[in-house]
């Protein structure tokens, strides 16, 4: 009797396990009727279940089943945004650690893990383009983990993060990319715009600095170090840079510009000349070279005429006449920098208060009464 008492508790055990095992049996032949919903229900039950929880077949066979799923665009339905996907990631990840990356279905579920990265961009774009964010996000770093060193999700889990304003995270992520020798100018852009939006000039400039140093002839990079100069009053440092971005794009009349207004600034007024001229050869039309230019032979004009006013008698007997001559030659070579700036720019109240002035100066009595007219009109 004990033998036979025995006997039928193993066999109740075999019937046991061999229950359990149908469950992933049943799964992977609804699986491959394309009877997906069953396959689904069946492995769901198998994977909770202590008695084939533990086995790589039962993680294998329910990666595979989430990831036909995800691809159905029937059975595809029943599942959330990005689930499938999470789902086959999990399992296939799972197989893995319970036989090995050289075992039978560790080994099939590494090849499997290599594919999914795709379905895993994919279902980010897809939740991206729906703007649920999170979900991208969690795609986005699906994918990540299955290609470590690929940098399309990481660029684009950046992109995520900036669209749900989370800054803090794309900025990560960014340094990330940088960290994996991944550079763009316009990684370094979508940076500077970060630090920008978080009003953080100190890491501004340290990001337009990294970005010379990687693209250190960019004019546009250039260009943001200049402006970050200028508005923090170092212009003297401004100055170098400048005659570093003109070398670099030498037909761009407003570098030329505002360098001369910066020689202006250091008293060196043959160098603001000389740039305010280049600014005008290189373009005919830029406003703030034609008013400079107008400004510098005004006040050349001014100098002489002040010089002249303050001689003793004996002295301006002698050389005044010639100060007034050369003042009035000055007034004279301002007045087609003004005109032109002020075709350019009618409405500019101070080119019309300097032309009304050079008029008065030349003897041009109308043309300085319509200057003044045009004042008074727009008080």
């Amino acid at each position: 009797m004990k033998k036979i008492f025995l006997t039928l508790v193993a066999a109740a055990a075999l019937h046991t396990a061999s229950a359990q095992n149908s469950a992933v049996t049943n799964a992977i032949l609804n699986q491959r009727s394309g009877l997906l919903d069953k396959a689904q229900a069946d492995i769901d039950k198998a994977i909770v279940n202590e008695k084939t929880s533990g086995k790589a077949k039962t993680w294998y066979t329910r990666g595979e089943i989430y990831e036909q799923m995800t691809a159905s665009p029937i059975y595809g339905k029943n599942l959330k945004a990005g689930e499938g996907t999470k789902v086959a990631f999990e399992s296939y990840n799972k197989a893995v650690e319970l036989d090995g990356k050289t075992g039978e279905f560790g080994k099939l579920a590494v090849a499997k893990l290599d594919n999914l990265y795709g379905m895993a961009l994919n279902a980010g774009v897809e939740s991206y383009n729906g703007k649920n964010y999170d979900a991208a996000l969690e795609s986005y770093r699906m994918a990540q983990q299955i290609r470590p060193q690929d940098t399309t999700a990481f660029l684009y889990a950046a992109y995520a993060a900036e669209a749900k304003q989370d800054f803090p995270a794309a900025k990560d992520t960014y340094n990330k990319l940088l960290a994996m020798n991944y550079k763009s100018p316009a990684l370094y852009g979508r940076m500077l715009q970060i630090a920008r939006q978080e009003k953080n000039e100190a890491e501004a400039m340290k990001v337009v600095q990294q970005a010379l140093a990687a693209y250190p002839n960019n004019k546009a990079f250039m260009l943001e170090e200049l402006n970050m100069y200028l508005s923090s009053g170092r212009g003297q440092e401004a100055i170098g840079k400048l005659e570093k971005a003109i070398a670099a794009d030498p037909t761009n009349a407003n570098l030329y510009a505002v360098l001369g207004s910066l020689y202006d600034q250091s008293k060196q007024s043959d160098k603001a000349l000389a740039a305010y001229k280049k600014a005008v050869e290189a373009d005919p039309n830029n406003f703030d070279a034609q008013f400079n230019l107008g400004v510098y032979n005004y006040n050349k004009a001014a100098d002489l005429f002040t010089k002249a006013s303050k001689m003793d008698l004996a002295t301006y007997q002698k050389s005044g006449k010639k100060f007034e001559a050369d003042g009035k030659k000055y007034f004279q070579e301002s007045l087609p920098y003004f005109e032109k700036a002020l075709q350019l720019q009618p409405n500019d109240k101070a080119v019309i208060s300097s032309l009304q002035k050079v008029y008065v100066r030349l003897g041009r009595t109308a043309d300085a009464e319509k200057m003044n007219a045009k004042l008074q009109a727009q008080k």
